[in-house]
């Protein structure tokens, strides 16, 4: 019986690991430009050692020296594919939800089920589907989505703005959703607070490109409101 596995330490392997970390810091490299939770590390380590796990499931299937008296079957994956659900715990660590019910992080959490499916597809050795599988998502999510953004659907191309505004009374409310109307924003989920100050929280959502400075300066140049905080979704 082997205790130690040093002729399972071939060039492949080490091929396998470098190929699967690299690979995965290109999905690092696209999240840590946009400031998300899981970056260069991150993708680092769950790709490298989803990597490992996969060539060790696939060795010790084939590595397992048979008995007479006991018939042993062995997956060569089923190690691995216990790797596409443990993970799924890091993703679950940074999807958001946010007092305003819009949840954030799920592409995040996409992408670390993606870096294990990197490791795991280069360690069964499959170099060029898990680059062209890379390559996909990185075009998919840089170019074609902010295309899509652009020239897409009315609904694709809207902005959406969360806004609170307090003002000196109740009247002031109703010339507040006016004001805003006219400046060609829709309303949706308006909240309305009536105690010690008076006070509208709406969703805004626009097709033309506001500038939110520029909102923020006309809503504080309105003599009847006394506080303002705007938020992009």
């Amino acid at each position: 019986m082997h205790i130690f596995y040093f002729d399972t330490l071939t060039m492949e392997v080490v091929v396998k690991l470098i190929f699967a970390a690299t690979l995965s810091l290109i999905i690092g490299f696209e999240r840590e430009l946009k400031r998300k939770p899981v970056g260069l590390k991150t993708s680092l380590v769950i790709a490298t050692f989803s990597c490992l796990l996969t060539i060790i499931s696939i060795d010790t299937a084939y590595t397992t020296p048979g008995r007479d008296a006991v018939t042993i079957t062995m997956d060569p994956l089923r190690l691995a594919a216990q790797i596409v659900s443990g993970v799924g715990f890091l993703g679950a660590g940074v999807i958001l939800r946010k007092g305003n019910d819009s949840v954030t992080g799920l592409t995040t959490a996409a992408m670390i089920w993606g870096a294990a499916g990197i490791g795991i597809a280069v360690g069964a050795g499959f170099y060029l589907q898990a680059t062209l599988a890379v390559g996909i998502v990185v075009i998919g999510i840089e170019c074609v989505t902010p295309f899509m953004m652009r020239v897409g659907p009315k609904q694709l191309r809207q902005q959406e703005l969360l806004i609170k505004i307090r003002v000196a009374h109740a009247t002031n409310i109703a010339e507040v959703i006016t004001f805003l109307r006219n400046c060609q924003f829709a309303l949706h989920q308006i909240k309305l607070t009536n105690g010690s100050y008076y006070e509208l929280q709406a969703k805004l959502t626009t097709i033309e490109q506001q500038d939110a400075l520029q909102l923020y300066q006309e809503l504080q140049a309105l003599p009847y409101v006394t506080y303002i905080e705007i938020e992009f979704v």
